[in-house]
């Protein structure tokens, strides 16, 4: 049975009343053992590692993940089986967002933020949005201009490719609409949810090459197409679709085509109108050179208290453990919270926990930090359920109750902490119920 994303949401705001929750808080009820934490996942029909949601979740489980957030563009439809997996699982579900957004005035400036290839794109995440379902008001209109813009984009896209494609071999027969049912068959999930993104093209392309092509001509075949000699072994299909697109989908490429992005003022607007947290998304030497916005880590720490940002977000398999210290230590000196994720928006399916560059460890001391994090969201996110102020509140300011960053991000970390060790013993009795049951 599908869950809801209302049933869903209703689980985390049932459990505790406010008051009993931070009496919890107040006495130290936290896990025993701090679990593993991964915050910025993205789950199909969003372009993903994961098959389906079932997979990703019992991953999570198999690799003793504790917490685990989802940050999807679109559509959250998805959020009620996510959650629902979730609890089966014993697993504290995050529900959050991704936008991407253009601030005009930096674009002018050709200063690069968090995408090193386009200046004044941003992106921006949401953490802890609770008013998703369904989307209404202001919140449904944003969407509904990112959805049309993307859409328009990717038809326009395909169209491009189609003709590089005839013209220099193999003459593949896509359409929007073919991409679209590869994307339902693969993950099962609703049509009206798929809204196309790059790498869903990307992999469409890759494999008609592959089923109008013998292997041993494969990669002469693709050269042709990408106009550029390929360098890729002809089996590996995760790389070809990246060559696709560094060649010819991205910023001055032959099938390029321009985003149409909301501004950033309008992607704040969308995270508070659905009770989130705004959340900068943290490059780094994600990008070499690192992009002027974000170099060195005090800049960047100014730029976010001047765009009003109390959570930042870092993606850690990009960053060289040195540099991800760097910037961590810079943003919790400064009193704003940090979390983690790896995203796996790509058919690599890594580790969830967070690992730096080349899977180096990520020291005790981050990810006490990263856990902290994800803490602060989870209280956010009940705290909004329940009718209340969050970390911040609707104007997207800290919460005024507390006189200091330092004391808020410490009050919401004791209280997220207790509610995510309440979920896990309330799954816990719930399971051993259900092998009694069974008895």
């Amino acid at each position: 049975m599908t869950t809801t994303v209302k049933q869903a949401l209703g689980a985390i705001s049932n459990l505790a009343a406010v008051e009993q929750a931070q009496a919890l808080a107040d006495r130290g009820y936290r896990p025993e053992v701090r679990p593993k934490v991964n915050i910025h996942i993205h789950l199909p029909p969003n372009f993903s590692a994961f098959e389906t949601v079932t997979q990703a979740v019992e991953l999570a489980a198999k690799q003793g993940l504790g917490v685990l957030g989802v940050s999807n563009y679109y559509d959250y439809r998805v959020y009620g089986d996510y959650a629902e997996q979730a609890r089966r699982h014993g697993i504290f579900p995050l529900f959050g967002l991704e936008i991407i957004s253009l601030d005009d005035a930096l674009a002018r400036e050709g200063v690069k933020v968090n995408d090193p290839g386009n200046p004044g794109r941003m992106y921006v995440c949401g953490k802890g949005i609770t008013r998703f379902d369904p989307l209404k008001g202001r919140a449904l209109e944003i969407v509904k201009i990112i959805r049309r813009n993307d859409r328009r984009r990717m038809a326009e896209m395909i169209g491009k490719l189609l003709a590089i494609f005839k013209a220099r071999g193999p003459d593949v027969q896509l359409t929007e609409e073919k991409i679209i049912d590869g994307v339902v068959k693969r993950h099962g999930c609703r049509r009206d949810a798929v809204y196309l993104q790059e790498r869903h093209v990307a992999q469409a392309f890759q494999e008609a090459l592959f089923a109008r092509t013998k292997e041993s001509e494969r990669i002469a075949v693709l050269s042709k197409a990408l106009g550029a000699a390929s360098k890729c072994e002809p089996t590996d299909a995760v790389t070809i679709q990246g060559e696709i697109r560094s060649q010819l989908m991205k910023a001055g490429k032959e099938a390029f085509v321009a985003e149409s992005c909301v501004s950033f003022d309008e992607a704040i607007t969308l995270i508070l109108e659905l009770g989130g947290i705004p959340c900068y998304p943290t490059l780094a030497d994600g990008a070499s050179p690192i992009c002027p916005y974000e170099d060195p880590p005090e800049k960047l720490v100014a730029n976010c208290r001047e765009r009003n940002f109390h959570c930042v977000e870092l993606i850690p398999i990009r960053n060289s453990p040195a540099v991800l210290e760097r910037y961590v230590r810079a943003y919790r000196k400064a009193g704003i919270a940090v979390t983690a994720g790896t995203e796996h928006n790509t058919l690599d399916l890594l580790p969830l926990e967070p690992t730096c560059k080349g899977g180096a460890e990520i020291s005790d001391e981050l990810k006490e930090i990263f856990w902290e994090g994800a803490c602060v969201v989870a209280a956010h996110q009940f705290l909004n359920l329940r009718g209340r102020c969050g970390f911040v509140d609707s104007r997207g300011r800290a919460n005024s109750a507390y006189s200091t960053a330092e004391e808020r991000i410490r009050a919401f970390s004791a209280l997220g902490a207790a509610l995510i060790r309440r979920y896990h013993d309330q799954n816990r009795t719930r399971q051993d119920n259900s092998t009694n049951s069974e008895q």
